[in-house]
């Protein structure tokens, strides 16, 4: 994948490629610290069809989002010839019980058998976390387990 950089004078900086149906999409970073998702056109990147202002930590969920479905993707696919084994994504919600606690609280692995095996945060991976991680709005779990363990994992997540 070609990602091409371009300086922004006095604003900051444009990272942009080509997707393979045609759209340029990207990100503009400005010095001030902004992010704004941009949709250019295929054959002018400074002509911007579509722009969304994003904040630091919108910025942080949107890279979590698009991290965490590759790594889960990869999972998968090295799961796919073992019967019965399944990833799935968790999001901790602003409401989790368990946001803003230790992740070994949960119990996930004792409660339904699933083992998280990373944590996406801020763009940035945590492999096989510990129960000592503390769990963040906004953090991507990524989990390995069978479809009833993750069914009961995801009921805890969401209701303690």
């Amino acid at each position: 994948m070609n990602v091409d950089e371009t300086d922004l004078p006095g604003l900051g900086r444009r990272k942009d490629f080509m997707t393979a149906s045609g759209r340029r999409i990207g990100v503009v970073e400005y010095r001030e610290g902004q992010t704004e998702l941009i949709v250019s056109t295929w054959d002018d990147p400074d002509t911007c069809q579509a722009s969304i202002p994003l904040t630091v930590d919108e910025a942080a969920a949107l890279g979590n989002l698009l991290g965490g479905q590759r790594l889960a993707m990869q999972l998968s696919e090295a799961h796919r010839e073992v019967p019965g084994i399944v990833t799935r994504q968790f999001s901790i919600s602003a409401d989790s019980p368990f946001q803003n606690q230790p992740m070994g609280k949960a119990s996930i692995r004792t409660r339904s058998g699933v083992s998280i095996v990373a944590i996406m945060r801020e763009g940035e991976v945590l492999p096989s976390p510990g129960p000592d991680v503390v769990l963040h709005p906004g953090d991507l779990l990524v989990a390995v387990g069978t479809q009833e363990g993750l069914d009961t994992a995801a009921g805890i997540l969401r209701n303690g």
